[in-house]
This record gives structure tokens, C-alpha cells and sequence, in this order.
């Protein structure tokens, strides 16, 4: 009989304990035999929303965590540089006070993991100054929405995920490769790239200043690229979007591409996207959310398409009966994604963890890598400075990433330095697929996760 991993026995009460277990944890390669990674069959890539690596993970056992914080990274400032008194009060939420503290707070206390919270403000320009060089004093500051909301952190021993993120591996040192929200990074975990729209209407191009300092927010840049949540021209998406702000079919190489050209079987599984390209999408369908909708191999109509682009259901069917494509990109719907402002951490997690146990106690599972992540912070802070690689593209703030695999360390927390394109980096070391861009091609490819 299979193991069922029946993580929802990840009770409150035994979280204290359990994250006082002793865990190893690593930089370096430990010997690791590259050859090994054929071994990998089958590749899940659960992508989930908006939480930093603090904001969840900042009291896991072995990492580098709140305890690591200091006053200068938690201490909050204004415009001028001057620290904030008390934290800027959360609007529209009456649980939270008027005059938290300056510095990080548990959200818990308030607020349950299981109630939906307010957004958290999450774009290009804005994330940059969030991190402010590195000093990671301005996330309340430029945080419109929720204001101090950006400070709070998840009480780590009552996350529904515990239990198996304890059994595998956590990377503590991993990062969303661009600046920013979802809709650049789901196209960064496809194609390494941040997609093009030339002649834009100027009503959606931003203004910067010789600095690079943006003046008037935009969803492009004076150089043409999409960086904010925008909307492809291809079907689905919404029916109120002006036809002229639509995003042009992209045309540069997808990691989908990438496999079709290898003859390497994969889907991208999206939460109710059957319903929306039927043109009755779920309340909290996230039309930005379907990267290869924007580009032209996969419009409407496509061969492409119909092969490639499916409904979540398709997989939960395929994992539980053994046909799982080599590799698996796997989006929820809204409602099951964690995103502030629409989903909440438990329900989130709960859905996440029905997905693992379809993959583990299905046929495939003897040989699948489940690597679960976060698309970006979703605004939330975190104390660590994300390194410096691409001053224009990133990488941002640092997200959690998880590892779940018969191949993966366990108890492990790898410290190695990853980023959202370190996936491209993986699936093509083991598929033997040229990089995208230079970015998946230096990129750590995971391989420190596993003891192959």
C-alpha cells in the first residue's frame, strides 16, 4: 500500500513541536551525481501567491528566518528617510490596531491563517523601492493598499504544509526572478523574459525620470516592455478590457516550446480555465495568471493550445491514473492560490496539499519532483537583501520554494541561492534543453535539493 501523505494532520498543537526537530541543511553540492537527475520522470510545478519567505517560513527550524532579523531591515521609514513612530495603520480591518509597533508583528494574533486579509501592493517600480537597495525599509510605505499589512508574518507552526515541507526540503535562499506581481513572473517562469508590447497606448505606458524613478505608474515601460498586470489579446480574458490596451501574441521561445521541440510531453493545468474559455470564468478566475495564452503559439485556435493548455482537473485525473506529462505546470484557481484580497493561507494550502497526495500516491509518483513555490512576495517583506543579477529585471524579494520528491533530502534546508528560473533551469538539465536566456542558463538548476 502507498503512503498517503494526509497533510491536513498538521495540527496546531503539534506544530511547536515538530519545528523543534533537528534538521540539516546545506550550501554545497554534497557529492551529488548529475547523471541521476534522468532518473527524474515526472516534474510538478505548483505555483502558488504572494507570500514572502518570512511572512510564512520565518520561524522554520535550520533557516534563515526572523530570528536573523534586525532593527535596521524591520524598521520602517517615510519618504524622508525617518522611521515611522508606529507602523501606518491597516486600513479596513478593524482586528489589526491603529499602532502596532515599528517592525514585524504576528498577523495571527488578529487574524487567522483561514480569513482573507487585505491585498498587499506588489509592482515593478514599486517593489524596487520597497527594497530600497537592499535596506528593506520602505514595504509599508509603498503599500497603498494595506499600509503596515506588509510587516505581518504567519505563525510557521500552524501552516497546513508543515508536516511534508518538514519530511523534504525548504530553500530558504530562493527568489522571484522579476520585480514585481504575478503576471511578470508567471511569464519569467516560462520564458525568462518579460514579454513586449511596442506602440502601446500611452494611457498605459509609465513615465520614469533620468534616474529610472517611475513619476506616473504604468503596466509598460517608456521601452516597451509589460511589467503590470495586463491582459493578451488572445482569449481568455476579460470582457470589460479595452481592446486596444490588449497585450500582442509574443513570440519568443517558452519552455513549452523548448520540450515540444525535444518531443518531451507537458501541460500547463490551470484552475477553471475551462469554464473561462468557454466565456464563463470563476468569480476569482486571474485571467494574467495563464502565461502561454500570450503567446502565439498557443492563441486561440492552435494546435498548440488544445495539446498544452488544460483545466486543473485534467491533472488531478492524470496524477491519480499514471498518465502525468513529463512535466506539469500546475496554476489554482483564485479561490485555492493564497492570494491576499481573494484566497487565505489555510484554503490555499489545503487544496496544495490534496495536489501532493494525487501526484505521491498516484503511479507517478515513484519518480516525480514536486517543486512548490511562491510566484512573488505579494508585497510582504522579508529581511534578506535579494541578490543583485539583473538591476532592470531582478531578482526581488525572497519567496519560499519546496521540494517534495523520493529523491529530494529530507529533513533538509538548502540554503543554495535560486530564483524562480532556476525551474527552466532544472527541467532543462534534465531534458538536456537549451537555456531561454542567459538568466535560466547561469542559474542554479536545484540540483543541491537532491541526493541522487
Amino acid at each position: 500500500m502507498k503512503k498517503h501523505y494526509n497533510l491536513k494532520m498538521a495540527l496546531p498543537g503539534l506544530g511547536v513541536l515538530l519545528l523543534g526537530l533537528a534538521f540539516s541543511s546545506c550550501g554545497k553540492n554534497d557529492r551529488s551525481n548529475p547523471a541521476d537527475i534522468k532518473k527524474v520522470g515526472h516534474v510538478v510545478v505548483i505555483y502558488l501567491e504572494n507570500h514572502s519567505f518570512d511572512n510564512l517560513y520565518g520561524s522554520f527550524a535550520g533557516a534563515n528566518g526572523l530570528q536573523n532579523a534586525n532593527a535596521s531591515n524591520e524598521t520602517q521609514v517615510d519618504a524622508t528617510g525617518t522611521p515611522y513612530t508606529v507602523l501606518p495603520a491597516i486600513p479596513g480591518t478593524p482586528t489589526f490596531p491603529t499602532n502596532l509597533p515599528n517592525g514585524i508583528f504576528n498577523i495571527d494574533q488578529y487574524v487567522a491563517n483561514d480569513v482573507i486579509t487585505q491585498d498587499v501592493l506588489h509592482r515593478y517600480y514599486q517593489e524596487q523601492m520597497q527594497i530600497d537597495g537592499g535596506k528593506m525599509d520602505k514595504y509599508a510605505l509603498y503599500n497603498s493598499n494595506s499600509a503596515g499589512l506588509s510587516q505581518g508574518y504567519y505563525n510557521t507552526s500552524l501552516l497546513s504544509l508543515l508536516s511534508i515541507v518538514q519530511q523534504y526540503t525548504l530553500c530558504d535562499n530562493f527568489y522571484h526572478s522579476a520585480f514585481g506581481g504575478s503576471f511578470l513572473n508567471h511569464q519569467w517562469l516560462i520564458a525568462a523574459a518579460s514579454p513586449t508590447f511596442l506602440n502601446a497606448p500611452t494611457s498605459i505606458v509609465a513615465t520614469v525620470d533620468a534616474n529610472g524613478k517611475v513619476l506616473t505608474d504604468g503596466a509598460v515601460t517608456p521601452d516597451g516592455y509589460v511589467v503590470n498586470t495586463s491582459f493578451t489579446v488572445n482569449t481568455p480574458h476579460p470582457a470589460t478590457a479595452p481592446v486596444a490596451n490588449l497585450v500582442p501574441e509574443q513570440t519568443n521561445p517558452t519552455i513549452g516550446d523548448r520540450l515540444s521541440d525535444k518531443n518531451v510531453s507537458w501541460a500547463w493545468y490551470s484552475g477553471g480555465w475551462n469554464n473561462a474559455i468557454a466565456g464563463t470564468p470563476d468569480a476569482t478566475f486571474q485571467f494574467h495568471h495563464q502565461p502561454f495564452a500570450y503567446y502565439k503559439n498557443y492563441a486561440d485556435g492552435t494546435q498548440g493550445r488544445k495539446d498544452h493548455l488544460k483545466d486543473e482537473t485534467e491533472f488531478i485525473a492524470a496524477a491519480k491514473a499514471g498518465t502525468l506529462p513529463s512535466v506539469s505546470f500546475v496554476k489554482p484557481l483564485g479561490l485555492d492560490n493564497e492570494h491576499p484580497g481573494y484566497s487565505d493561507v489555510a484554503l490555499g494550502e489545503n487544496h496544495t496539499v490534496e495536489l501532493i497526495n494525487d501526484v505521491l500516491n498516484g503511479p507517478d509518483g515513484k519518480d516525480a519532483v514536486i517543486i512548490i513555490t511562491y510566484d512573488e512576495n505579494g508585497g510582504f517583506w522579508d529581511h534578506v537583501a535579494p541578490p543583485v543579477i539583473d538591476k532592470k529585471w531582478g531578482p526581488g524579494t525572497r519567496v519560499p520554494a519546496i521540494i517534495i520528491s523520493p529523491f529530494a533530502k529530507k529533513g533538509y534546508v538548502d540554503h543554495t541561492q535560486y530564483e524562480t528560473v532556476s525551474i527552466l533551469s532544472f527541467i532543462e538539465k534534465r531534458w538536456d534543453l537549451k537555456p531561454l536566456a542567459t538568466r535560466d542558463q547561469n542559474a542554479n538548476p536545484l540540483t543541491n535539493a537532491f541526493k541522487f
